[in-house]
């Protein structure tokens, strides 16, 4: 049988006698609560009537606690510290949590990251967790709230919407094109030019390659993919692989989802006509937990954001 409450006495009365125990001062403690001096020596003469004894010594100055308040006041000032730390929890846990975003690092740094202030202006109310990484996090155990995932099909046991399908093509700086004094590359000119490669994390055999490529723009020439020169690059990080062709260290064959930005800005440049087809991007959620306001919000900008970015 649970035990009824104990009576506790007025909280104004203990506020009054932990405010003058840690100051040890009626003044101050009147200061700090708002009230007389006058009203804190009747909080206290009342506590010392419940308690049946005195709490404070008054004479001679300075003001100090007796044996009784000695012992009362430590688990005064714990418990008011213990309700103060419970308020500002319960206050904290109103607060919006950030709704976390896993996203692959090239689309996330490239791609996303450009466009999250019209999100920010838009639902200031939803603040955001960009989680950039290769790896696939499960959104069904809770290490994120939404995906977007890359993939040749859409995700199965997920809620999925298509965003954006990328064309592989070959890009180069503009100081690297300016150097071989054209527009765009000649099949001849990528045959003696560096490449640029970089790993696939899914390790699809299928995904485009520079060995792909040329098979299909120029399959009557000698794969320069196969030479692997000393001037060529290999990368194991996508973004690293970028920022090399942009330093005008060779040329890549890149995602024009990806390096959209790069394009429009013109830090790179399309080296050739011939591309190859990629991949989907996806906004998912887990199917199972449902999609909450800010995910369904965030999915909605998500591919309103990608369709403006292909009518550009």
């Amino acid at each position: 049988m649970q035990k009824p409450p104990q009576k506790l006495p007025p909280l104004r009365a203990l506020q009054a006698f932990e405010a003058v125990a840690r100051h040890r001062s009626f003044k101050a403690a009147a200061a700090e609560l708002n009230v007389t001096p006058t009203a804190i020596s009747h909080q206290i003469q009342m506590l010392e009537q419940i308690c049946g004894q005195p709490l404070f010594r008054r004479r001679p100055r300075p003001l100090r606690l007796t044996a009784a308040g000695e012992r009362l006041y430590p688990a005064l000032r714990s418990g008011f510290a213990l309700f103060a730390e419970a308020v500002e929890s319960v206050a904290q846990s109103g607060a919006p949590r950030p709704l976390r975003v896993t996203s692959p690092n090239a689309f996330a740094s490239r791609w996303l990251v450009p466009r999250l202030p019209a999100w920010q202006a838009t639902h200031p109310e939803w603040p955001l967790d960009i989680i950039g990484t290769d790896r696939v996090l499960d959104l069904a155990a809770g290490e994120a709230d939404i995906a977007i995932r890359y993939a040749r099909s859409a995700p199965l046991g997920l809620v999925c919407t298509e965003i954006a399908r990328d064309t592989f093509i070959p890009v180069a700086s503009p100081a690297l094109l300016t150097r071989e004094g054209q527009a765009m590359l000649e099949i001849d000119d990528l045959l003696r030019l560096p490449l640029i490669h970089y790993e696939w994390t899914s390790g699809d055999p299928s995904a485009p390659s520079w060995t792909q490529w040329f098979a299909v723009a120029a399959p009557g020439k000698r794969d320069a993919s196969t030479r692997r020169g000393h001037r060529d690059l290999g990368f194991r990080e996508e973004l690293h692989a970028i920022d090399a062709v942009v330093a005008g260290q060779g040329v890549a064959l890149c995602s024009d989802v990806v390096v959209d930005g790069l394009l429009r800005s013109g830090a790179l440049c399309r080296a050739h006509e011939t591309g190859l087809p990629g991949f989907s991007f996806y906004v998912a959620h887990d199917a199972a937990h449902g999609a909450s306001a800010a995910v369904e919000t965030f999915a909605a900008w998500l591919l309103t954001a990608a369709r403006d970015a292909a009518g550009n």
